[in-house]
């Protein structure tokens, strides 16, 4: 059974029932959302839909919680291995190849490439033929980078969480919460993706930090304070503001 979850004016899901009722029992969503599923003639409260799964008591204050109680208050991160994340990588570069072609050829780009052939057919020195294609390409180059840039910053900021190759991948990027980043922490996430223009090799080393790291973190996530973890943003519970209780105008 599929069940939608109401909150803040807005319907999150749909959710499996077996994820609901895993999400009750965590303290994850509150008895007091509300819910739908197909068939069903109202928004009804979680509580009533699922009576059986109620939250882990509360710690008492004279003594340590119960250990079910503390393995929910332990937050558990799966998170996505190198090569995850290199597969995702590689769609991205493939979906990003399209808008960077369009710009090089609307910027002269492929003429300068027909020129270097030229060049290197005439037997012209390759150090100048090369050089000369790099400064006719800058503005092209340029512009790919920003491109990219916009692009994995919006993706990671959005509500998917992911770009479409993290998507494809059910991937998806939080902060060490485990929440949706701002687009600010996006930002500051993928300026490694600018440093590529004067610093060839810091992207590399930045994802190797990938297979060392314990949370499997690269330098530019350890810079932002970010993580990269499986499943995507719509297989979570949707997120409950501080102090709010299954408020929803259907």
């Amino acid at each position: 059974m599929e069940v939608w979850i109401g909150r803040n004016g807005e319907r999150h899901g749909p959710y499996q029932e077996e994820q609901i009722r895993d999400w009750l029992r965590s303290g994850q969503v509150s008895p007091d959302d509300l819910a739908w599923y197909d068939g069903l003639a109202d928004w009804q409260p979680l509580s009533v839909l699922f009576p059986q799964d109620k939250p882990a008591p509360a710690p008492s204050p004279y003594g340590p919680p119960p250990l079910q109680q503390q393995r929910t208050n332990t937050a558990h991160f799966d998170y996505a291995g190198f090569w995850q994340r290199f597969g995702a990588w590689v769609i991205d570069l493939i979906i990003l190849m399209i808008p960077s072609m369009i710009v090089m050829y609307t910027l002269g780009g492929l003429e300068a490439y027909k020129h270097l052939l030229g060049q290197m057919q005439s037997g012209a020195d390759m150090t100048a033929a090369l050089r000369d294609y790099a400064q006719a390409t800058e503005g092209a180059s340029v512009a790919s980078l920003v491109i990219t840039y916009l692009y994995y910053a919006f993706f990671e900021s959005s509500k998917w969480q992911a770009t479409p190759g993290k998507l494809a991948l059910r991937l998806r990027v939080t902060d060490v919460q485990g929440q949706r980043i701002t687009l600010g922490r996006a930002a500051a996430r993928n300026i490694v993706r600018l440093s590529a223009l004067i610093f060839g090799l810091i992207p590399v080393i930045c994802y190797l930090a990938i297979t060392w790291t314990q949370r499997k973190q690269g330098l530019h996530d350890l810079w932002a304070g970010t993580y990269v973890l499986n499943g995507t943003a719509q297989e979570q519970p949707p997120q409950r503001p501080s102090g709010e209780h299954g408020q929803f105008n259907a």
